[in-house]
């Protein structure tokens, strides 16, 4: 693994991710997001033997670190439009200078991750051949009334802003995400989020497009990121795509 240092394309700052190359050249593109309270090393050892079993690329990145008050970019965190803007650019920027299979490229992420997966998702629905998003929180506002420990990050990163809570909340973007290839996953018995974020979301998307891509898996779980079942999604694209292709 190394880390990669790239001018962002939203402000000029040096931004960080982390990249994992597969095995072989042409190989599909894992893109693994942190959870809400870490940065970019948060996931390494889970998703990068996750990576190598499927020998996928992988690419690991900061969107601008936590989303917490101790964070001092936190307002630059949590949804923003220069953490989305990073996580495309670090992919851009891998496709562009490694040999990626580029119709492949593959988005997954828990709790804050999946609540950015989300966000990434709708802001570039059509760039994933499918979407992972587990446990996310999908309406902020929301959740800092439900989850106290976490409401003082949340008020930092949007200012205290109401509707800057809505700006960062996937539930703001059914459209955007109605064109998405995604699956929501969400623990039944999960305390952190509850499934509700997931079902109301999915609800709130099927409105705006009955026809969407869109799929729930409510799982008898808690506040968890299941890799069992984010394979047995992504694999599932993945073969539906290199099949489209030989059959076409």
């Amino acid at each position: 693994m190394r880390e990669v240092f790239i001018k962002s394309s939203y402000d000029e700052t040096e931004q960080p991710f982390l990249y994992y190359p597969a095995r072989e050249e042409n190989r599909p593109l894992l893109v693994g997001l942190h959870t809400w309270s870490f940065d970019r090393f948060n996931q390494v050892e889970r998703l990068v033997p996750f990576a190598e079993k499927l020998d996928f690329n992988l690419i690991l990145p900061e969107f601008r670190g936590p989303n917490l008050e101790t964070n001092p970019h936190c307002t630059e965190a949590c949804g923003s439009p220069a953490a989305i803007n990073d996580i495309l650019d670090d992919i851009d920027y891998i496709c562009k200078t490694e040999k990626i299979d580029t119709k492949n490229i593959f988005l997954l992420g828990a709790s804050g991750g999946g609540h950015m997966a989300l966000m990434t998702a709708a802001a570039s629905p059509e760039l994933f051949a499918c979407v992972a998003s587990f446990v996310p929180i999908t309406d902020v506002k929301r959740w800092a009334k439900e989850n106290e420990n976490y409401a003082p990050g949340i008020i930092a990163c949007c200012g205290g802003d109401e509707r800057e809570m809505g700006k960062r909340s996937p539930i703001s973007y059914t459209k955007q995400l109605a064109k998405a290839n995604l699956k929501i996953f969400c623990g039944k018995y999960d305390h952190i989020v509850p499934f509700k974020h997931s079902l109301d979301l999915y609800n709130e998307i099927l409105k705006a497009d009955e026809k969407a891509r869109v799929y729930l898996d409510i799982f008898d779980g808690g506040h968890e990121m299941v890799l069992s079942k984010a394979e047995e999604w992504i694999m599932s694209q993945y073969k539906k795509q290199k099949s489209e292709i030989v059959t076409g």
